[in-house]
């Protein structure tokens, strides 16, 4: 999949949770999203991404991928 897809999904999965008022449960949010309906090469990819450097995504957004990454 093209990133530039992965990263509109991906921030707009982070838009719908940026309205949490706990940042953490904003972060766990998307984490759980993005663990629950993405499938493995997609999750990959984005992972492969932000290690990149890819600045494109909203900062709640970047931290989950963080996380995922981190748990993997």
């Amino acid at each position: 999949m093209d990133n530039s897809n992965l990263i509109k999904m991906a921030n707009n999965i982070g838009s719908f949770f940026k309205s949490e008022p706990d940042r953490e449960l904003a972060v766990q949010g998307v984490e759980q999203h993005i663990r629950n309906f993405w499938e493995p090469r997609m999750r990959r990819q984005i992972i492969e991404y932000t290690q990149a450097g890819g600045n494109e995504l909203m900062d709640i957004v970047a931290e989950a991928v963080s996380h995922i990454a981190a748990r993997q």
